[in-house]
């Protein structure tokens, strides 16, 4: 109710602006919605978070209000820290911390972080899940699955039925923190070697079902980093980072962090990374990674019948020429950076990353009857825009394609499968059939 009466306000109020010419204050209308999603936490304030990280797509003042979100949003109280705090570690739980701050440092959709420091003088990171968190999820997918029946009664181009189906796994993963904590020691593994990443540690004696802590990592957010480093070849190894930070992972292990809005990262004053979040992550089979080399080759070498194979190595089902020109306008514009060997952005126009693509697929794919992408595409797209957005931001130019080829030179699907098997049995996660 708050979140429509927020929105319902913004509608008056630029209906005024538009037609009677009286000017609203947009930073103040601005913070009114960013309070309500704020105490609204859940999956809906994720919606809010997203948007805030593509660029151009809110007016400067709703997006910084929105970016907020993402680390600073309301926090919940301290009676609830305490009722958090001792079902997870027993009445006694602050002797077991020699320091443990009241106040959150940062607060997001689903749960809320205070700094601490161990018995052994180590900084700590305390997450702690909202309450009652696993209701709100599935109160929030029953409207989403609402909202899709009622999209699809207009626009056909998307069955959205297997993307409810994936962010609907996702998100209850997320409330699941002992998983999280196994992810977290997945990427401590597959980044060790990467001196341009910092994966923070649990703290597994102090961690529970609804806590995760870990070791503090210090970083600035990244656009207030983007501010005060101007510099070309800074932004440039912020990029980097992040590149490596999300593919090592994906080409060597079959892995993504799905979820790659402005919270779940910040930037340590030499410019390297900090991974925050791991939450959401999918592993795909390798033959699913191996279908995204393979439709880089297609579009390299003009090669239909490869395009055909990697799509259907996807999940794409009943593939005609024509979806396939379709599928390949947008294929053509994730990949674009890639297939060019020069140093470039990551876009090369003004406006929303991809909006203009993505409105031409759309209309092209209603003209045919749509169609319905598979469950694994849903988080593979989604961090492929979303790092697009972040390198948007960061305004970097570097040889993406470069960058590509160091990771998939050599791809082995047998030998991704080789590490992939023995990386999630170490630290008991499922390996994908």
């Amino acid at each position: 109710m708050k979140v429509g009466a927020a929105v319902g306000g913004l509608a008056a109020r630029v209906a005024g602006e538009r037609y009677l010419g009286v000017k609203i204050d947009r930073l103040e209308h601005a913070t009114d919605l960013r309070d309500a999603l704020g105490r609204l936490k859940g999956p809906l304030m994720k919606v809010a978070q997203i948007l805030s990280t593509i660029p151009y797509a809110l007016p400067n003042e709703y997006a910084t209000q929105l970016a907020e979100l993402q680390s600073n949003a309301p926090s919940m109280g301290w009676n609830f820290v305490k009722r958090r705090m001792a079902a997870e570690l027993g009445a006694n739980w602050e002797s077991r911390f020699k320091e443990f701050n009241r106040e959150a440092t940062a607060a997001a959709s689903l749960g809320q972080v205070h700094r601490a420091i161990d018995l052994g003088g180590n900084d700590l990171a305390c997450k702690l899940q909202y309450p009652d968190m696993s209701s709100t999820v599935d109160a929030d997918l029953r409207q989403l699955k609402l909202v899709f029946s009622i999209y699809q009664r207009y626009d056909k181009a998307i069955d959205p039925s297997k993307i409810h189906q994936e962010l609907s796994a996702r998100l209850r993963e997320e409330l699941d923190y002992k998983r999280e904590k196994s992810h977290m020691y997945l990427y401590r593994h597959m980044l060790r070697e990467e001196a341009s990443v910092h994966v923070p540690k649990p703290k597994d004696d102090l961690c529970g079902d609804r806590l995760l802590s870990m070791t503090w990592l210090e970083g600035v957010p990244l656009l207030p980093y983007i501010e005060s480093h101007p510099e070309l070849d800074i932004r440039n190894k912020v990029a980097l980072g992040m590149f490596r930070a999300w593919y090592i992972p994906l080409y060597f292990y079959g892995v993504i962090h799905g979820d790659p809005h402005l919270g779940n990262y910040s930037i340590r004053p030499d410019g390297t990374i900090n991974l925050l979040d791991f939450g959401c992550i999918r592993v795909f089979r390798p033959s699913f990674v191996n279908g995204v080399i393979d439709l880089y080759k297609a579009l390299r070498d003009n090669d239909p019948d490869l395009a055909v194979h990697a799509y259907e190595t996807w999940g794409f089902k009943d593939l005609t020429s024509e979806l396939v020109k379709i599928l390949n306008l947008w294929a053509e514009f994730v990949y674009a950076p890639l297939l060019e060997d020069r140093v470039r952005p990551i876009q090369e126009h003004e406006g929303f990353y991809g909006a203009e693509v993505a409105q031409k697929v759309r209309e092209e794919l209603n003209r045919i009857g749509g169609i319905t992408p598979p469950p694994e595409f849903v988080l593979m797209d989604r961090a492929a825009i979303g790092l697009g957005s972040v390198f948007t931001h960061l305004r970097a130019e570097v040889n993406w394609h470069a960058l590509f080829h160091d990771l998939i030179d050599g791809f082995d699907e047998s030998e991704v499968r080789k590490r992939q098997e023995k990386a999630l049995r170490l630290f008991d996660l499922d390996i994908p059939s």
